[in-house]
Formats: C-alpha cells, structure tokens, sequence
C-alpha cells in the first residue's frame, strides 16, 4: 500500500488507540463494524474508502497485508463517520470470503492481534463495483491517494 500519511485523524467511540477492540465488534460477538469517525481531510478530497487488517495473522504471505476484515469504498468527500453497523458505502471482499466487515476472530492461544483501521483520501470520486479485493481497490485508489491515517485496536481470543 503506497502511504500518504497526512494530519487527518481517525477515531472510533467503541475503543481507544492502541486498546482492545470490545467484543460485540468481533466474529465472537455480533460482528459489527465499530463506529468511525474522521477529521482533518486534505484539501482537494473528493471522497474515501476504509480498510481494516491483521498484520498479525498467521501466514502471512509476503506482499499482502495480513488477513483483511473490512473493504469499503466509494464514501462521498461529505462523509467523515461511519455508523456503528454502518451500510454506508459499496463494500469489498473480505478474506473471509464474504462482502463487508468481517470481525477480528484470531486463533485461539495465538496472543494480541493489532488490527489496522485505515481512512484513505482520494482526489477523485468513485465508482468502483461491490466486491473488490484490497489489492483491486488499491490498484484504482492508489493514483488518486492524497492522505491516510490510522486507528490500532487490539483483541485477543483465550
């Protein structure tokens, strides 16, 4: 993933940076997405995707990002949260399989996870169909990337 780390900043309501990810946001929950929400957006922005990963996965390959749990694309410039279970958006293709946020759910025993909550500016709007793969939407996002920052959370299975 190219960076153009930038001033803007992301949070979320449902945990702090760098603490645990509650569990109602997990596959061992109800597996809905936390709430987002961002600021500071360069100037020029014309609209954002969101992607979240776990570099901590276990085999990794090289070149990919860990296991990927949310794709999500063609948000508006207007937009700066995402609801809790938010619809918002047209949503990617998570390794699970499936279309949308699927939630942390490491092995058992196989320690801390970090996931990686990403806000990607874009200088150009989109339109890009349902169900792209992180690497398909970043071949399309990445010309157009103007800034991103990140929000870490944690969680863990026993």
């Amino acid at each position: 993933m190219a960076f153009a780390l930038s001033t803007m900043q992301l949070e979320s309501s449902a945990f702090a940076a760098g603490g645990a990810i509650p569990t109602k946001h997990t596959g061992e929950g109800d597996d809905v997405s936390p709430a987002l929400s961002w600021q500071g957006a360069p100037e020029g922005t014309k609209g954002f995707a969101v992607i979240c990963h776990d570099p901590d996965a276990p085999l990794v390959q090289n070149g990919s990002y860990g296991f990927v749990h949310w794709v999500l694309y063609n948000l508006p410039a207007a937009t700066s949260e995402l609801k809790e279970g938010s619809g918002e958006g047209t949503p990617g293709l998570n390794d699970f399989g499936k279309t949308g946020y699927g939630g942390p759910m490491p092995p058992e025993g196989h320690g801390v996870h970090h996931y990686y909550f990403w806000v990607l500016a874009l200088d150009k709007a989109t339109d890009l169909p349902e169900g792209l793969s992180l690497p398909e939407l970043l071949k399309q996002a990445e010309p157009h990337l103007i800034g991103m920052n990140r929000l870490v959370g944690t969680y863990q299975r026993d």
